[in-house]
């Protein structure tokens, strides 16, 4: 290579170690662009619906929202909270009666391999200690996890200047998309502005598909999950049903985690209980997946599950839990882009290059 090319190279892996350097901020400045589009997609929805023009319906939006905000807020926040809470302290006592039950179980197995309790099982029953751990330990960690699980910083200051950075951004671009999606064309060549505006657009739409169906499939999961546990007279019902709902977003690590809360508290009542549990989540899950999702969301927007899980594990190790929380917006808008751009701009042309004669 001459040295124009070695400059080229250069300039490219710097920008790049650069680029790493902000992965941080440019996160950030992602999740800000998500919120944007949701906006802008109500305000599409708004504006399709009464005919008005943009600023009226973005007004109109922005007050929906925080009317939304406040009223949900002053009514659902508080009994969360209580229950959320108690929640928390139940954790414990359910640990023990499960470590009761197994430690159980293996007696009643060494009776029946070895014709007395004391059986050679017993060294199986060492291995579950007598007592779970203690209510603040578990109680602890489970606080710190959830405030992980939602992108705060361990410092809550941090925390809160991130949360206004995203705030604030997001109103921006959602006031005038146009104008930043025309500032970030005129960093692509001149002849490619065109076709980058496509692929830009092709991700907005897919990104405003996928918010209105993961909304909607986080509603009827909560909503099914509220009446399921209410008819097997499960406590602590509006706690349960928010959180899977609210879980619903992060795909195969939500549902999962959001089992473990109801399932506590049935088994302190009864075993069967926490085994019906079980069986409603596993069954809620698989409507949401089959039945509720392909309803609301368009075939282009489907990923595969190895997809998925693959993406919010490389995600999670690059970004954190922030990371694991936007997985799946990311793969969205990956998918549209390596489809237009690798496979229609470049590996397409390649491939009729070579089977013309």
């Amino acid at each position: 290579m001459n040295f124009g090319q070695w400059l080229g190279l250069s300039a490219i892996l710097a920008a790049s170690a650069l680029l790493w350097s902000l992965k941080g901020i440019l996160l950030h400045f992602f999740a800000a662009v998500v919120l944007a589009m949701a906006i802008c997609t109500l305000v599409g929805a708004v504006r399709g619906r009464l005919g008005c023009s943009r600023p009226l319906a973005l007004i109109l939006s922005l007050g929906g929202l925080t009317l939304v905000v406040v009223v949900g807020g002053a009514v659902l926040i508080p009994p969360f909270a209580e229950q959320f809470a108690e929640l928390l302290a139940k954790l414990p006592d359910a640990a023990d009666v499960l470590i009761g039950l197994v430690r159980r179980l293996l007696g009643t197995a060494s009776q029946a391999l070895y014709g007395r309790h004391d059986g050679s099982l017993e060294w199986l029953q060492q291995l579950w200690p007598a007592k779970g751990p203690s209510p603040d330990v578990l109680a602890g960690g489970l606080g710190g996890g959830a405030l992980r699980l939602v992108g705060l910083a361990s410092n809550l200051g941090s925390g809160t200047l991130q949360l206004v950075f995203v705030l604030a951004v997001s109103l921006m671009l959602a006031v005038q998309p146009t104008a930043y999606r025309d500032v970030l064309l005129l960093l692509a060549p001149s002849f490619y502005r065109r076709r980058l505006r496509q692929v830009l657009d092709l991700c907005g739409a897919a990104l405003s598909d996928w918010m209105v169906g993961v909304a909607i499939s986080s509603v009827c999961v909560a909503l099914l999950a509220g009446i399921g546990l209410s008819l097997l007279g499960v406590k602590l019902v509006v706690a349960n049903a928010l959180l899977a709902g609210l879980l619903n977003v992060i795909p195969n690590v939500g549902p999962t985690l959001s089992t473990i809360f109801p399932m506590s508290v049935a088994l302190l009542e009864a075993p069967w209980k926490a085994l019906a549990v079980l069986g409603l989540y596993l069954v809620v899950q698989n409507l949401e997946s089959y039945v509720i999702t392909p309803s609301v969301m368009h075939a282009k927007l489907r990923l595969l599950p190895g997809l998925t899980l693959s993406a919010q594990f490389l995600f999670t190790v690059i970004f954190g839990p922030l990371g694991l929380l936007l997985a799946l917006p990311m793969a969205v808008c990956l998918q549209v882009i390596v489809r237009e751009l690798l496979i229609h701009d470049i590996l397409d042309p390649w491939k009729r290059q070579r089977l013309s004669p």
